[in-house]
């Protein structure tokens, strides 16, 4: 095993997309079997080491920044196994951790499969996208991460391995599992019994209803109940014809009106990807795409598989609710062609991208938030986020998964005064978000970043749950400490 104390070597993992610079580590390993990053855990007891589990730095969050912690880096976990069919419409593909998603995005659709999820960022690593249940734009149709996993291999904290295919390890008549293990013995414990936030996307806390699988436990825990090593994707038959199309609006009420319409499929389309960009998105676009209209409320991205002998039909009956919703028809973009299609996702892309540039203009980061709420409750959410922006006078943008009810907001402060203002203002979007049932983190997980958050979500008590179990599989506290769990509920709850 490789193991960099250099700090050359150290610096790379000391940061993610979080913009947090509070990380420092000793050193890092570089496992490249399983057998290994079981051994590192096994004497952790022990040489009183804890460890942070390092993925790509793609995470926003903060999850992989050690604090003081050593850093176990899965990259040297890579592999990539074959697809293996399993009937006509599915089957399975055997990865590492390590392995980036593009990778095998690329590789099962060469072979004619097809792995739904779709985090933004590609070069994340597939075990971190299971740690973080992601989802991405087509969670719309597909749903997030946890519904395409069969299986995973689990390098518990006190230094064993655990195979979790799904349904063999499920929470009996009473809520309890009994899990028996070579080193530890029988584990014990109860699924949280707090509720879900009725939202289609959901990622902060750990995962909980009626006879649940065990499997769902570790899919979105952030690395604090074990490291996963290895994991069977569930493929599907890749979608040979698709078409996408980006509409715009000249008011907000009629794009919400097509969504809408879009999402209950009355007017027979079917969109696997309904994405939201507002006007002041649209702005930032602008300087590259000078054709987007101008006094335009906001445009909806979409995304429609389809067959050949369908595609008139379906494209028609997109035109047909474009025009009842009053979109501006002929200046909207409609790509049939893999070549537009990339154009489109191209789009798509930029805005982070300029973004960015613009943040590096400036003094200070962007304050942007991952709540989602329930569908009835969205415009209620939305509104909030507008007015609370435009009474602070803030530089703003709001976009993302409108299909799930989902957006994200960028606050892209000018100064120092703006920051902690707008930070303020983010525990305001929070409770807003909790009162209108919805969560403090639909995709983006909770990390560091987050942590003091969650209560207000859960409660004192539903923290309390979530320490209780983590301490049940890492009595001795050497895993991803400050991830999700205040630390503060660590030191005084027991397993």
């Amino acid at each position: 095993m490789i193991y960099k104390n250099d700090p050359a070597s150290i610096q790379v993992f000391l940061t993610d997309t979080s913009n947090l610079k509070t990380g420092h580590t000793p050193g890092v390993f570089f496992p490249e079997t399983a057998d290994e990053v079981v051994g590192l855990l096994r004497d952790a007891s022990s040489s009183g080491k804890r460890f942070a589990v390092a993925g790509n730095g793609t995470g926003t969050t903060g999850g992989r920044i050690p604090e003081g912690d050593y850093v176990i880096s899965m990259q040297k976990l890579q592999h990539i196994g074959e697809p293996v069919r399993l009937s006509e419409t599915e089957a399975l593909l055997t990865v590492q951790a390590g392995a980036v998603l593009e990778d095998i995005q690329k590789k099962v659709e060469n072979n004619g499969w097809f792995y739904p999820p779709d985090p933004t960022e590609g070069l994340c690593f597939i075990g971190s996208t299971i740690a973080n249940n992601s989802s991405g734009a087509r969670s719309f149709r597909y749903g997030p991460t946890r519904d395409h996993i069969l299986r995973i291999l689990v390098a518990l904290p006190q230094g064993e391995l655990i195979d979790i295919p799904r349904g063999k390890y499920l929470a009996d008549e009473n809520d309890m599992f009994h899990i028996e293990l070579p080193r530890a013995g029988t584990l014990s414990f109860r699924r949280p019994q707090y509720r879900m936030p009725a939202t289609s996307k959901h990622n902060a806390g750990y995962y909980s209803k009626e006879h649940m699988d065990l499997i769902d436990l570790f899919i979105g825990s952030e690395g604090t109940l074990g490291i996963i090593l290895e994991a069977d994707l569930k493929l599907i038959p890749f979608p040979r014809h698709l078409f996408s199309g980006l509409v715009y609006f000249s008011t907000i009420d009629d794009l919400f009106g097509f969504t809408e319409q879009a999402k209950e499929n009355a007017s027979s389309v079917d969109p696997r990807v309904l994405e939201f960009f507002d006007a002041n998105a649209l702005g930032f676009l602008r300087q590259n795409y000078p054709d987007i209209p101008e006094n335009t409320a906001g445009a909806i991205f979409f995304e429609q598989e389809t067959a050949p002998e369908r595609e008139e039909t379906d494209l028609g009956a997109w035109l047909d609710l474009m025009e009842s919703s009053h979109a501006l028809v002929d200046a909207s973009w409609i790509a049939l062609d893999r070549n537009e299609q990339r154009k489109l996702t191209t789009f798509r892309h930029t805005l982070p991208l300029l973004v960015n540039e613009w943040l590096g203009r400036q003094q200070e980061s962007k304050i942007s938030t991952d709540m989602a709420v329930p569908d009835r409750s969205f415009r209620k959410l939305f509104d909030f986020y507008n007015e609370s922006c435009r009474i602070n006078r803030f530089t703003f943008i709001i976009f993302g998964h409108i299909g799930d009810a989902h957006v994200h907001l960028n606050i892209l402060p000018r100064n120092r005064e703006e920051f902690l203002r707008a930070k303020e203002l983010y525990r305001q979007f929070v409770q807003k978000a909790i009162d209108l049932g919805g969560t403090l983190s639909a995709e983006h997980g909770i990390g560091k970043l987050k942590s003091g958050y969650l209560v207000s979500m859960y409660g004192d008590a539903g923290i309390r749950e979530m320490a209780k179990i983590k301490k049940t599989f890492d009595p001795d506290l050497v895993l991803n400490i400050g991830n999700l769990i205040p630390v503060s509920y660590l030191a005084t709850d027991k397993p």
